[in-house]
């Protein structure tokens, strides 16, 4: 079975989900948001990231790579990522750790391994490992099956934090193995939320309904993004429909954007298109957190 890349495995993490939790972000997602704050997390291969602030134009990553892919311009190295092999010689040369690649292949064996390393913190917290990204329900679904099989035969909780962008039968292939999932509900206007995530919330929708009917645990979680979803109409829209169907019994959590991810797309050589997005002010998360209370949803504010 082939291995699956992973960009980074969070320890000791106190979100996405109850108690101490083992947070694993795997690579890859069907959506494009423009706040995205894990860019390094959407495309499905490794990507080079070059951090400029702490290179110090030595010319050791170039005289050290295999493929010739690293240049000097002045001061400045170069990479042609068409020629790069992603060998990570360039990485282990940088005294500077100013480059590095976003993803690791990871087997199931060495991700359960990685995980009962801090099973007893969860067995305290009535925590647990948190399978995220990207979007983790757009892996290989024999992969994710035994991974998730393999923690809950170990007696490790699992939750899914998923976008809800995936066909149905991977969401359904992995309900037994799920103590809870963690549904994102960006914007209830389909034409805004292609826009803004690259497909329409169709299918989203569908899936969760579905999920809900399925008896399934389920969290909501609204990232709020100032000047896009942070209106009365959104929110009404968005209750109203979790109230049509029944959704969300346990809790909606709101979760006021941040740019703490901007800094990631120049590494990436990318251009980070949220500048015009605001952080939502207190008050106005509590005015948001207050419409739901008053529908008589359990909600709160953070994940």
């Amino acid at each position: 079975m082939k291995a699956q890349l992973v960009t980074d495995i969070q320890k000791y993490s106190i979100h996405d989900g109850e108690g101490i939790r083992t947070t694993i972000f795997f690579k890859g997602c069907p959506l494009s948001c423009v706040w995205c704050h894990n860019p390094e997390t959407q495309e499905y291969r490794q990507q080079f990231m070059w951090n400029q602030e702490k290179c110090t134009g030595c010319g050791e990553c170039a005289a050290a790579c295999p493929d010739g892919a690293v240049s000097m311009k002045g001061s400045r190295p170069v990479t042609d990522t068409e020629m790069c092999s992603v060998c990570h010689t360039c990485e282990e040369y940088c005294l500077q750790n100013a480059r590095e690649f976003a993803g690791r292949e990871y087997t199931v064996e060495e991700l359960i391994k990685e995980a009962v390393k801090d099973q007893p913190f969860y067995e305290q917290s009535h925590g647990g490992v948190t399978l995220s990204g990207g979007e983790v329900l757009a892996r290989d679904k024999e992969f994710l099956e035994q991974l998730m099989r393999g923690l809950t035969e170990r007696g490790i909780r699992v939750n899914v934090d998923t976008c809800g962008y995936v066909p149905w039968e991977n969401i359904e292939s992995v309900i037994p193995y799920t103590d809870t999932f963690l549904y994102d509900i960006k914007l209830m206007d389909s034409g805004l939320h292609e826009k803004m995530t690259g497909a329409g919330n169709e299918s989203i929708l569908d899936n969760l309904i579905k999920l809900s009917k399925s008896g399934a645990a389920v969290w909501i979680r609204i990232p709020v993004v100032g000047g896009v979803n942070d209106t009365d109409r959104n929110m009404k829209e968005t209750l109203d429909f979790l109230d049509a169907h029944s959704i969300g019994q346990k809790w909606i959590h709101l979760l006021p954007y941040h740019n703490t991810g901007s800094g990631k797309y120049p590494r990436l050589g990318q251009e980070y298109k949220g500048r015009d997005f605001m952080t939502p002010s207190k008050e106005r998360m509590q005015e948001l957190l207050d419409m739901c209370l008053k529908r008589g949803f359990q909600a709160r504010i953070g994940g």
